[in-house]
């Protein structure tokens, strides 16, 4: 099903090796399928490795674009699929940091789903927001400043947070509201 709620919008998908297939996958496909242009954003050109439940390969996915070398001045939005490997690999890259940092602070929405706010968390910008999360990094959210609630989807001034997996379908219906919504 497509619409066209998203039209004209660039979204930015930050992922590297280890991502989680499906957090890539299903949110990436609601946003295209809603009009959107993703870019999937990594470290370094080439591919990444995707994994199913964090210890089975899944599909390489090509890169569109390295992170050191694109701005959140570049998109509309960000969308942060989790993995537990994915955002500790990101949270260790200055220049992703940084991307993160900058949608936050530029008041664009971002979505992110599982584990993906440890790359929040590394940029500091969940002081003072709530937000969900996988069950394993919810005190990491805590010692930085945020409020964590056990929610399918969670949304704060347009970010907006879901805790695994299972919450897919809610956080896919929710970005696209929020992407829609910031016009």
């Amino acid at each position: 099903m497509t619409s066209e709620k998203l039209t004209g919008r660039r979204v930015a998908i930050l992922a590297t090796d280890g991502v989680e297939q499906v957090e890539l996958t299903e949110p990436r496909s609601a946003v295209d399928n809603a009009g959107a242009t993703t870019t999937l954003v990594s470290l370094a050109a080439g591919e990444i490795q995707a994994m199913n439940h964090d210890v089975e390969a899944g599909d390489k996915f090509t890169v569109d674009a390295v992170v050191s070398e694109v701005s959140s001045d570049d998109f509309d939005a960000l969308i942060l699929p989790g993995g537990t490997t994915n955002p500790d690999k990101l949270r260790k890259n200055e220049s992703a940091v940084r991307f993160v940092r900058d949608f936050v602070d530029a008041g664009k929405p971002v979505g992110v789903i599982c584990h993906g706010p440890w790359t929040l968390v590394e940029a500091d910008v969940v002081r003072g927001r709530t937000l969900t999360s996988y069950p394993s990094i919810r005190t990491d959210i805590k010692n930085a400043g945020g409020t964590v609630v056990d929610e399918e989807v969670v949304v704060d001034n347009g970010l907006v947070s879901s805790r695994d997996p299972d919450d897919i379908p809610a956080f896919c219906a929710k970005i696209v509201e929020e992407f829609a919504a910031a016009g």
